[in-house]
């Protein structure tokens, strides 16, 4: 019942995330100068009713509670930084930010964040535990934003007990995952 509800709201959300990919690949923003980035991120937070605060000036995070919220506690995490890249596609939402791109994916991570907390937080009443969100900045920099973030205290308050990450691979067919 839940796996029901879950794609029922991956595809009633799809159209919308749709634009906020084009947004964020649109908008992109180097490395820890994701203000605009991290305002968007905030206000779509806010938009779904979750909590959130600001660590190593850009990055954002979130805490969504299921059912007994200290059982266990994951974290999911997304970079949200572009690359000093000129974009070269000619789509309708090709990088308005001349010599930056989201040419590494971060625009999808971002989204499919966004995308899984929107159905997570939706879905909290079916599901046990705490997931964080970590929307890291400075990925593509030293140094990384993750010892920022965790300087910052991302892994405390709660402590995650364990964190999933994604990365895009175009070359994997459609429909497989892979796993490192």
């Amino acid at each position: 019942m839940l796996k029901e509800k879950i794609q029922s709201l991956a595809k009633s959300n799809y159209p919308e995330l749709l634009q906020i990919r084009h947004h964020l690949h649109a908008h992109p923003e180097l490395s820890y100068c994701e203000f605009e980035t991290s305002k968007f991120i905030q206000q779509q937070l806010q938009q779904i009713g979750i909590p959130f605060t600001i660590m190593a000036t850009t990055g954002v995070t979130g805490i969504i509670e299921g059912r007994n919220p200290q059982s266990r506690i994951i974290a999911l995490r997304a970079d949200i930084d572009a690359l000093p890249i000129q974009e070269q596609n000619d789509v309708p939402y090709k990088s308005v930010n001349n010599g930056v791109m989201h040419a590494c994916g971060h625009d999808v991570h971002t989204t499919c964040l966004l995308g899984a907390a929107k159905i997570l937080n939706e879905t909290r009443e079916h599901w046990e535990g705490t997931v964080k969100l970590i929307f890291q900045p400075g990925e593509e920099k030293n140094p990384g934003g993750a010892s920022l973030m965790i300087s910052d205290g991302v892994l405390e308050n709660p402590a995650p007990q364990g964190i999933v990450a994604l990365h895009v691979h175009p070359g994997l067919e459609t429909g497989k995952l892979s796993f490192r």
